[in-house]
């Protein structure tokens, strides 16, 4: 299963960046695993929330493939604990060809990707900033292969 990671701009804390990075390449060693780097939009300022949630939604649906299990993470979705999200991943690579994890822009996602999407994730009840998610769900994800595995990362 090849699996991958789209975002709506770029990471900016370089900190974050370098974090980020870090799990990128040890998840590469258990999984086929890309980010996809979706640019911000230009001129947000004359756009209303709705309007930059339906441009960067077009931006995102371009990225997708008609096979595609699609999981958002969103504040709505369901809020795993690492075994489970470990579980569930296990799950999927037995079921799907292309797992495609969507991080949206600052207001969300538009109700076209909404629908075209299979399943919502929550990472906590807490917000965190999206360049903040990016770094937890790598990790989440990280974590999820070693668990599958069995190695020692995770305690419990």
């Amino acid at each position: 299963m090849k699996t991958v990671l789209i975002l709506v701009g770029k990471t900016t804390d370089r900190n974050l960046s370098t974090a980020i990075d870090n799990y990128v390449q040890r998840i590469g060693h258990y999984m086929p695993f890309s980010i996809v780097i979706i640019p911000e939009l230009k001129n947000t300022k004359s756009l209303s929330t709705q309007q930059q949630k339906e441009a960067e939604g077009e931006l995102i649906l371009r990225q997708l493939q008609t096979t595609d299990h699609v999981v958002l993470l969103d504040e709505h979705g369901q809020e795993p604990r690492s075994i489970e999200l470990a579980r569930w991943l296990q799950q999927r690579q037995q079921s799907v060809r292309r797992l495609v994890f969507v991080i949206g822009g600052p207001y969300g996602f538009s109700s076209s990707v909404y629908q075209r999407a299979q399943e919502q994730l929550s990472l906590s009840r807490l917000t965190f900033s999206h360049q903040l998610v990016r770094l937890v769900f790598t990790e989440q994800l990280y974590r999820a292969c070693t668990i599958i595995k069995g190695e020692p990362y995770h305690h419990e």
